[in-house]
């Protein structure tokens, strides 16, 4: 078995689109990415086959999960199950920090870590 340990702060932030950046790292079954979504950008409808678990960390976002729209801010969390379509929008002119889980890893957001 091998310990993978990061500096989280020594990730860099990259920017995904206009007003969306990210940093993420993976284990060998999650990922887990923290997202900051500026009052400006463009939300996206997407979806994809990883259950995803948002918590957002700060700012305030309607979060639209299928046909459902819940207003979450700083503590809330939500599930996104897979193959679900959804996207947030910014409430207000505050970024929005959220922390994202998905299951299983996403290698496409930070390489699954090779074992020793």
């Amino acid at each position: 078995m091998t310990i993978h340990g990061i500096d989280w702060n020594a990730i860099e932030w990259k920017t995904i689109r206009n007003g969306v950046d990210q940093k993420a790292f993976s284990g060998n079954s999650a990922t887990i990415a923290m997202h900051r979504l500026q009052p400006d950008h463009e939300p996206k409808p997407h979806k994809h086959v990883y259950e995803q678990i948002a918590y957002i960390v700060s700012g305030t976002v309607d979060f639209h999960v299928g046909g459902e729209v819940r207003r979450l801010g700083p503590g809330s969390l939500i599930v996104v199950p897979p193959n679900v379509m959804h996207h947030a929008v910014v409430v207000g002119n505050e970024e929005v920090i959220n922390i994202d889980v998905f299951t299983p890893a996403r290698p496409q957001y930070s390489p699954v870590p090779k074992n020793d």
